[in-house]
């Protein structure tokens, strides 16, 4: 493999490359998150004190039970197009039952350009998912109006996800971590005509492919990346948290179904520890990344090899 690696563990900026294809990470949080058993309530103590050579204190704290994790972006360069997968939560978006994510006012979009884009040249928006976490940078506050953070870019909604929660529909379940999300950061897009409604296998330059991950909802999806003879997947939320590769049965309790989510984390791991493939997760802490090793000691099932730098 002839990927190279930058890494700042405590810094916002995090690049690497997989053949022409350039990708860097653009943080919109980097800190404490929810308690262990708030997130995963099947979390029981000696888990994460059989784990604490590698999780503490970079993604545990056993001070305070919690977890530290990370929101961001990739921003994904190919030789045609600037991609941006996943945008984050957002500024000045009402969310009252996540204080991390209520009313923010962060420079994500100077991150943005840091990273080498101008909302403005992004081709493509591509959400795993349609969490708040997800899709807040989707849109921006303009003179009262939600509008199109990405003013030229085309953005790609699965349709099965976007039905989910589209709450206009009368079978909308909605759920309370969700509300004024579609509203505020999918709705707009849609208005704006911006929006294009695709389904599994859809391809951009022959590189990105989405693929489906159903469980933590029903559209969940996964983008694997090819580029001379490489690959590497941005997971989204098939894993949220390190924690889950020694003990995939732990279920967020933000999934739609535990259960598929549980067989989707099974099989994306399976396959990326078969293929040494390069996993891009939105939430792991720094260093962001990783390869998946089967584990060998009693009670776990993966392992995590972190990229050298």
């Amino acid at each position: 493999m002839n990927i190279a690696t930058s890494l700042f563990a405590a810094a916002p900026m995090h690049r690497l490359r997989i053949g022409d294809v350039s990708i860097a990470r653009v943080e919109d949080y980097h800190g404490p998150g929810l308690p262990g058993t708030g997130m995963f309530p099947a979390l029981r103590p000696d888990m994460w004190q059989a784990q604490q050579d590698w999780l503490v204190p970079h993604f545990y704290d056993p001070a305070s039970s919690r977890l530290r994790t990370s929101i961001h972006s990739w921003l994904v360069v190919t030789p045609r197009h600037k991609i941006l997968i996943d945008a984050c939560i957002g500024n000045h978006k009402n969310r009252p039952s996540d204080p991390r994510f209520h009313m923010r006012d962060e420079p994500w979009l100077e991150r943005l350009a840091a990273a080498g884009a101008h909302p403005d040249e992004i081709d493509f928006v591509m959400c795993t998912h349609f969490h708040a976490d997800h899709v807040g940078w989707n849109t921006r506050l303009v003179d009262g109006r939600w509008v199109p953070t990405f003013r030229n870019a085309r953005y790609l909604f699965k349709r099965d996800e976007f039905d989910r929660w589209d709450e206009r529909r009368p079978d909308y379940v909605p759920r309370e971590s969700q509300r004024f999300v579609f509203g505020d950061s999918v709705l707009p897009v849609v208005e704006a005509g911006q929006a294009i409604l695709i389904d599994d296998g859809y391809a951009v330059d022959d590189r990105l492919t989405v693929e489906p991950a159903p469980g933590h909802t029903p559209g969940n999806a996964t983008i694997r990346l090819r580029a001379a003879g490489e690959q590497a997947l941005f997971s989204g939320d098939v894993i949220h948290h390190p924690i889950q590769l020694p003990y995939p049965e732990l279920c967020s309790v933000f999934d739609d179904d535990p259960v598929q989510g549980l067989a989707t984390r099974l099989a994306v791991l399976d396959a990326a520890a078969a293929s040494g493939i390069l996993l891009l997760p939105t939430h792991f802490a720094a260093p962001f990344c990783c390869r998946i090793d089967v584990a060998h000691a009693a009670g776990e099932r993966y392992r995590p090899r972190w990229p050298a730098g």
